[in-house]
């Protein structure tokens, strides 16, 4: 598939989610969720939903009601984007903001200890 028809189906779906998460599912621990990022294969049959949690106390308990509501989240998603198939969706903790602000701590320790 086209990548630049691929990207605006990844950003569609980012968008959606994003707001089906904050305005059409019941469980509190999802309201709380952030879409980071989504990358749907070239065959549009699955997607991997990357995420964080403003909590992260919550992590688990989050993915876990995240799977469960899963049809209903597919089945809101299918009223909003028009696809002949809308793909499974694989919910991803995102981890890179974690790491990005441990690798900024270390050069900070870094620039004391120069200092």
């Amino acid at each position: 598939m086209n990548t630049i028809k691929l990207e605006r189906i990844n950003n569609n779906i980012l968008r959606e989610l994003s707001y089906i998460f904050a305005n059409d599912v019941a469980d509190h621990n999802i309201k709380y969720v952030t879409v980071t990022a989504v990358k749907t294969s070239n065959d549009l049959s699955y997607a991997k939903v990357y995420i964080t949690i403003l909590n992260e106390e919550y992590k688990t308990e989050t993915l876990k009601a995240l799977k469960s509501a899963k049809g209903y989240i597919k089945k809101e998603l299918a009223h909003r984007i028009e696809l002949r198939q809308i793909p499974d969706l694989d919910f991803v903790y995102d981890d890179s903001i974690e790491h990005g602000n441990s690798i900024e701590k270390i050069i900070k320790e870094i620039n004391k200890k120069a200092n």
